[in-house]
């Protein structure tokens, strides 16, 4: 039997449209030869050439918010509290066992952007793949956003999981799930637009509220869902231990034992 890993992460980069306007990383690349005013003072008297090549090292300075790049978000970060009362746990109190499960793919790339998909929808995709939702199933939405990732549009691209269908899976016992757009709600363009005719705020980031009810993780910015299978595969998803935190970056795969 073969292993093989499908990496689902995008990259932490300069200058792609990975976010909003204004809400992006900044990377500064600091070179062998820039880094040597670093160096030297650990190590007085010492001159520039004594080093091979004339080269100190390599080193970047970044600026990032906790949701920048391929990341888990905690329940505090829909909401102070989950499970109807209880405080909501930040990203260092996640269970571990949330982030390592079998995984299963729904593919909702035929939704036009700003969609936002039912418990019916969520119901169909899997009487479609055969499968049956085991408690702690990660679960994957493959988006049109996934195409469009570094695009202008990617932002404002893709469908997004609303209360119903998130509620539909978290009382099955999932607790984490993940998605390759900006959001796992409907893109805000989109929402924004129904707020404005409605007034109705029940909408605004209703996937995520619903860790009110019960509490549950989700990936953002995943990429590469086309790759999977339907089913068949783990899921690794470590967030980085950020003490209080409402989100933590992860370098997400899939693992396939052929």
């Amino acid at each position: 039997m073969s292993r093989r890993i499908i990496d689902l992460s995008i990259y932490l980069e300069n200058d792609v449209v990975s976010d909003p306007p204004g809400f992006s990383p900044k990377i500064t690349y600091i070179g062998h030869h820039e880094s040597f005013p670093q160096m030297q003072p650990f190590f007085p008297g010492l001159k520039k050439e004594g080093l091979p090549d004339g080269e100190a090292w390599a080193l970047e300075q970044v600026e990032l918010s906790t949701h920048h790049g391929t990341h888990l978000d905690a329940p505090y970060h829909f909401h102070s509290t989950m499970n109807r009362g209880e405080r909501a746990i930040t990203i260092d109190e996640v269970p571990l066992e949330w982030c390592f499960q079998q995984g299963v793919k729904l593919d909702f790339r035929h939704c036009d952007d700003g969609y936002v998909v039912t418990a019916e929808d969520v119901e169909k995709e899997l009487s479609r793949i055969d499968y049956v939702l085991n408690p702690l199933d990660i679960v994957l939405v493959n988006t049109r956003a996934g195409s469009r990732y570094g695009c202008a549009d990617y932002v404002a691209s893709g469908c997004g999981m609303g209360y119903e269908a998130t509620m539909y899976l978290l009382e099955r016992g999932v607790r984490l799930t993940g998605t390759d757009a900006w959001s796992w709600d409907a893109p805000f363009f989109h929402t924004a637009e129904k707020y404005r005719e409605t007034k109705d705020a029940s909408i605004i980031w209703e996937g995520h509220k619903a860790g009110r009810d019960i509490g549950y993780c989700h990936l953002e910015k995943l990429h590469n869902l086309e790759a999977l299978p339907e089913k068949g595969f783990m899921v690794s998803c470590f967030p980085v231990k950020i003490r209080g935190a409402s989100a933590g970056w992860t370098r997400a795969v899939a693992i396939i034992d052929e």
